[in-house]
């Protein structure tokens, strides 16, 4: 009798088809990412706004403050970055479905995802180090719900101009910059759906586009008008309000809204509304 012990199992995974493969690989790749980094930028402000809610909880050191800081901007800059590479993977997928496999193979995937890391993680550093430069020489009160880089600025007793110039040029070119590539995509995304015949064809490659624009719109929106204007002008009721839409709210809604894209969700939110009607 052979009593051989397996040691390790084989999946198939969802599809044999090696085309396929790779179509579903980049697709789960980058909603795996976007839930990645949501969970980043929730994680790194929701604890201790939680804590804020409470007496003993309102205060934080200066070390976890730079760490906050750090965690938000690169998963705000990573974000910002996916967004885009989203939008050129719409694009191919629409505009040029049969070379799709061809153009986004593993290797572009993998330079894609380095671009994306490279550019968060300098986007962070710069805004980090600026930061570390200041001296903070009093009032320590920071009037937001957690250590945003405007308010940071507000309570410098240094000179903040080199700070709001570099946050001028990270807003100016990863926020417009990366907002204008996406309307690009979608543009040709749109001018494509017009040249196909059938409704059904239609239908799909619109909600391809419209999904990715309305959560790219409710991003970059408010990151926008933050970060555009000198820390002088930044009003901090008002900034509260921007800035819990794109650290708060839109991570939430993110996956809601690519669910809805979902033929499987569709069907079962049918169902229910269905059966609550009955």
């Amino acid at each position: 009798m052979n009593n051989s012990i397996i040691t390790e199992f084989m999946i198939l995974g969802l599809s044999q088809n090696p085309e396929l493969q790779g179509v579903l690989f980049i697709v789960f790749l980058l909603i795996c990412l976007v839930a990645f980094l949501d969970i980043i930028c929730s994680t790194s402000i929701i604890p201790k706004m939680l804590g804020t809610m409470l007496a003993s909880g309102r205060t934080i050191s200066y070390g976890g403050c730079m760490s906050q800081l750090f965690f938000f901007t690169w998963s705000l800059g990573a974000e910002m970055v996916l967004f885009t590479t989203m939008a050129y993977d719409h694009y191919v997928a629409i505009c040029f479905p049969l070379h799709y496999s061809t153009v986004m193979n593993h290797h572009m995937c993998m330079a894609l995802l380095s671009i994306v890391m490279a550019i968060a993680v300098t986007n962070s550093w710069v805004h980090k180090g600026l930061i570390l430069k200041l001296t903070f020489c009093g009032p320590n009160t920071i009037d937001h719900f957690f250590c945003e880089i405007p308010p940071l600025l507000s309570l410098s007793c240094s000179p903040v101009k080199v700070n709001e110039v570099m946050v001028y040029i990270a807003d100016i070119t990863l926020a417009v910059g990366n907002f204008t590539l996406t309307c690009i995509s979608c543009a040709f995304i749109i001018a494509a759906i017009l040249c196909i015949h059938t409704a059904a064809g239609k239908r799909k490659a619109f909600s391809t586009c419209s999904s990715h624009l309305i959560v790219v719109s409710l991003y970059y929106c408010p990151v926008i008008y933050t970060y555009v204007r000198p820390a002088s002008s930044y009003t901090f009721e008002r900034g509260k309000v921007v800035a819990a839409l794109y650290s708060l709210v839109t991570p939430t809604l993110n996956p809601v809204v690519y669910s809805f894209r979902n033929k499987e969700m569709q069907t079962g939110i049918k169902k229910v509304f269905s059966f609550l009607k009955h």
